[in-house]
């Protein structure tokens, strides 16, 4: 929302806003790698609180930028603020917590975040209201007041506190008949031992999983141009906008499905679904307004576009972090999540850039959006295929022994 009346008012490219916003995922990847690590060494709270601070100071800054060069610095060190303040802190420590309701866990949190979009509209009238800098302003200082009593809540492991994941009793109280009695209902749910990144990089399961999220990051990364794409194709402003909070009700949906359903179904069908379904919502923006065997098509896509690419991409994010963390255990889910996170940036840099190039090219976004569409449908087959994880467990269970001999 913010990016159309930042190109309005200073006249730059849709490319060259396009390209702040591949900057700032490019620095989130090279960072994500060690977050892992800074949070097993100074702990949740802190690495948190650091983040808040940044970030709330960066929206800030941002309300006052007049170049692009002013407003590239200030994307960098966004990126610094919510890379240790937001999205990897969060979910590792939710993982830390869960194991047999990891993925309703993570649904729930992810809802969470997903309930912003609700707020799109209101924020779009407010910035016409007041004017962007004043409301960019305002969520700086939001931040901190939110994120910072926030932070006071973190926990870092159920164990420093005498408890033990998904509300099990302490191992003190599991013995005898009050084990039998209190011992959790459901699958036993192994964790794997820490492995190293050389480690992780040599797995195949590692690659696939990246590779496909990676596809639904490229496309995702799109979702700043989407008004913009409806605007250009005659759909009138109210209608575009609209169009996009209704996204936001389908990727709410989508992510409080996996909240309810994701731990009961197989996680690799459920992801596979959801990519599926994010690729037909994004082809179905591109053909907005668009001849198919001679019938116009006018808005008609606009639903499709609002149910597949909201519900699909909603449910995508928690279900592919609950399925990380199911393969990997706690023991080495942030020092993972970080490494797939850094190969996901990358695409979703050049997805960001991607878009906005095409329509200064070809004055245009279909043909980006039918590139995303493509990627996503192919990453079906490539979920569908991941070895099972019973599989993965003992392939590298062979590969301990072996490495032992």
């Amino acid at each position: 929302m913010f990016f159309d009346v930042i190109v309005d008012t200073f006249g730059w490219s849709r490319g060259a806003v396009g390209a702040a916003v591949s900057i700032q995922r490019l620095e989130g990847g090279m960072i994500s790698p060690f977050i892992g690590t800074v949070i097993n060494r100074y702990g949740t709270r802190k690495v948190m609180s650091f983040g808040v601070a940044v970030t709330g100071l960066s929206f800030i800054l941002m309300s006052q930028v007049q170049t692009l060069w002013h407003f590239y610095l200030v994307i960098v060190l966004l990126t610094i603020g919510m890379s240790f303040g937001t999205f990897i802190v969060l979910v590792v420590t939710v993982s830390n917590w869960f194991s047999r309701n990891r993925a309703r866990a993570l649904g729930i949190l992810m809802a969470a975040s997903g309930v912003g979009g609700l707020f799109v509209p209101l924020l779009s009238g407010m910035v016409e209201e007041f004017g962007w800098r004043e409301m960019l302003f305002a969520i700086g200082i939001g931040f901190w007041v939110v994120g910072f009593p926030a932070m006071l809540l973190m926990r870092q492991f159920p164990e420093n506190y005498g408890m033990r994941p998904d509300g099990d009793p302490p191992d003190d109280q599991a013995d005898g008949t009050q084990a039998a009695s209190a011992r959790p209902k459901g699958r036993r749910v192994r964790s794997m031992p820490r492995v190293s990144a050389s480690q992780v990089l040599r797995m195949r399961f590692f690659w696939q999983l990246a590779l496909v999220s990676s596809f639904g990051q490229f496309a995702s990364a799109s979702n700043i141009t989407h008004i913009d794409a409806l605007t250009e194709e005659g759909i009138s402003g109210q209608l575009a906008a609209f169009a996009f909070g209704a996204v936001a009700v389908g990727d709410l949906a989508g992510r409080l499905l996996v909240a309810a359903w994701g731990d009961r179904l197989n996680k690799k069908m459920v992801l596979a679904a959801a990519l599926g379904l994010e690729g037909i919502g994004i082809l179905s923006i591109g053909l907005v307004n668009t001849d198919l065997f001679g019938l116009s098509l006018g808005a008609s896509p606009i639903p499709l576009y609002t149910i597949g690419f909201g519900i699909g991409f909603g449910a995508s994010v928690p279900i592919r972090l609950a399925l990380l963390a199911d393969y990997f255990g706690r023991e080495s889910y942030g020092n993972v999540l970080g490494l797939i996170s850094s190969i996901n940036a990358v695409f979703g840099a050049f997805g960001a850039a991607f878009a906005g190039f095409m329509f200064d090219i070809t004055d245009t976004y279909r043909i980006a959006f039918t590139v995303m569409a493509i990627l996503l449908f192919i990453s079906v087959p490539l979920t569908l295929g991941i070895e099972s994880q019973q599989r993965f467990a003992a392939r590298n269970r062979f590969r301990r022994a072996r490495a032992k001999v």
